[in-house]
């Protein structure tokens, strides 16, 4: 099962960025983009998709780490900006609707 240590991974990225905060500097850095507190709610309430889920929906390989997650406004449609690093070493960000 190739998707779930995936997962698994993708869930723990998502637990550590909701729980470790940004700070003001770089947060405010990053407009349009929401706080940990929002995220979390928006997740509760299925206004958006856990990020596992959304990875798996398009087809993201489990070969691939995922190193930081953020959740960001981009003119009114709501998407993950997800930084991974693919099994061949390239680094990239992946920009993803959320919903």
């Amino acid at each position: 099962m190739k998707k779930a240590p995936h997962t698994h991974r993708a869930a723990l990225v998502l637990a550590a960025a909701l729980m470790f905060p940004l700070g003001p500097g770089i947060a405010s850095a990053q407009q349009g983009c929401w706080d940990n507190s929002a995220i979390q709610s928006a997740v509760a309430s299925g206004e958006i998709q856990p990020v596992a889920s959304v990875l798996s929906r398009e087809g993201i390989p489990g070969s691939t780490e995922v190193l930081s997650v953020k959740v960001c406004d981009q003119g009114g449609s709501i998407v993950y900006v997800v930084a991974v690093l693919e099994a061949d070493g390239q680094a990239r960000n992946l920009t993803l609707n959320a919903r």
